[in-house]
């Protein structure tokens, strides 16, 4: 039988394999893990439906595939293998992988094929002039519907370029056999932004003018070595969503300092407790303990935009997404219905969700249906950051170190715990002002955290 890569979860429309974990001649039994796969929202293994042996592994580790595609091929016990005349069906890109890393030919001596979609096509009779606005109702020939499927793109790269008005055709794949990826797009669409012309920056033949002295050409002698790294896996797809969010979103960050004295006070004096429960206590379920009266005050910071329908969706429910730091790159699991969650619970949920995403064993459901996202950089240090947010959502939260500090109340100079937070919301959906309202109620209840009892 083919097995074909399932769907593995909502909006997931291709994975790359990470690793497999059975090979050709291998026997297999039903329900035993094949293969890691690894979307845009997790790393997933995925079991056999039968038993028997592997007769052919169709793609290799580091490949990306579509949902549907073939990825191995499985002779059950007492049936002959099924013959292989959908073999033409592995999209280029699986033909061309190189086997290893090291063994990776330049774009140069790749097959024709996606050589051949790589090729620019001069077009200057239907391309618009430089910096000149296009009508949308006069979409440009080389669009995501109308280019050709030999140029090795997903869909959702293709949407990405039509969107931006990015021409596929003229762009070199840096992707698996050449394939033209959504950083691609982006670097792109960021050089074609930095080449248009300033008022405030002198043309190239003004420079020169002003400078008739050619200047000597620099010599740059290498010493160490240089450790080449490909960007792939969990770093790559970290890459390509904080890309998309930064050149989305309108990012804006507000930062105010917050008095945590008390809540420093009270979480000494439930130490005790937590160990009787075997619960780790941090800051952390005070401050999303925090969130949940202010978020209600402020709907619009738990919400989302829908760029495609041009909508605001303002969620009745308060997911609280948790950044993590695990040895695979940077994940967000949820804390699900956190207003209904008391501080013990938020402290169990926070370290359960955290192990699992550290030991790369968080489930899919994990990481989705966020509201609203907290990074807590402070137990590593640091004074404040501008926290990049998690898109589709409008805002994140950025918690910093708590230090002691000099401080005044009711006129007299005291030591305080402070610490600054960062809140950066995307513009187009939250005000400014609206973001320091947001803010000084979150406040108001860390300071004098027994108010959250009438919250």
């Amino acid at each position: 039988m083919e097995f074909k890569l399932p769907d593995i979860g909502e909006g997931v429309h291709e994975g790359e394999i990470t690793k497999w974990l059975v090979q050709a001649g291998d026997p297999i039994k039903a329900d035993q893990p094949m293969v890691e796969v690894m979307t845009d929202k997790a790393t997933v293994e995925i079991p056999s439906p039968v038993t028997g042996i592997v007769s052919e592994l169709m793609v290799k580790e580091g490949q990306t595939i579509e949902v549907g595609k073939v990825m191995l091929k499985i002779t059950e016990n007492g049936k002959a293998a099924t013959p292989t005349q959908e073999r033409q069906q592995v999209s280029a890109p699986q033909k061309a992988e190189p086997s290893s890393p090291k063994a990776s030919p330049s774009p140069e001596r790749q097959e024709p094929a996606p050589q051949k979609a790589q090729a620019p096509q001069p077009q200057p009779s239907k391309q618009p002039p430089a910096g000149a606005e296009r009508a949308p109702s006069q979409p440009q020939e080389w669009e995501a519907e109308a280019l050709p499927f030999d140029i090795l793109a997903t869909p959702a790269t293709r949407k990405l370029a039509r969107d931006l008005s990015v021409d596929l055709r003229g762009l070199h794949g840096t992707g698996n056999a050449g394939r033209i990826t959504k950083m691609d797009v982006q670097m792109a669409y960021e050089g074609h932004q930095a080449a248009e012309p300033r008022s405030s920056h002198p043309t190239p033949s003004t420079a020169l003018s002003t400078n008739t002295t050619a200047s000597k050409p620099s010599t740059i002698v290498q010493r160490g070595a240089i450790q080449k790294v490909p960007l792939r896996g969990i770093r790559k797809k970290i890459s390509e969503a904080m890309a998309h969010s930064v050149h989305t979103a309108a990012h804006f960050t507000y930062v105010e300092e917050a008095d945590m004295t008390e809540v420093v006070k009270l979480r000494l004096e439930a130490k005790d407790e937590a160990a009787k429960r075997g619960i780790k206590l941090t800051f952390l379920p005070f401050i999303i303990k925090a969130l949940i009266p202010a978020l209600k005050e402020f709907p619009f910071l738990n919400s989302s935009l829908d760029d495609a329908n041009q909508e605001i969706l303002v969620k009745g429910d308060y997911n609280i997404g948790v950044a993590t730091d695990t040895p695979n790159g940077l994940m967000v699991p949820v804390i699900k219905n956190a207003d209904a969650k008391s501080i013990w619970e938020l402290a169990q949920e926070i370290t359960e969700l955290s192990d699992r995403a550290k030991a790369g064993k968080a489930a899919i459901d994990d990481l989705r249906g966020g509201t609203f996202t907290v990074t807590n950089a402070g137990s590593i240090g640091g004074v404040l950051t501008t926290p990049v947010i998690n898109h589709p959502e409008v805002a994140i939260l950025g918690i910093n170190a708590i230090r002691k500090r000099p401080v005044v109340k009711d006129d007299q100079i005291v030591i305080a715990d402070i610490m600054f937070l960062s809140l950066s919301v995307d513009h187009r959906v939250v005000d400014g002002a609206d973001a320091a309202r947001f803010m000084n109620r979150l406040i108001y209840f860390l300071s004098e955290p027994t108010r959250l009892v009438f919250a």
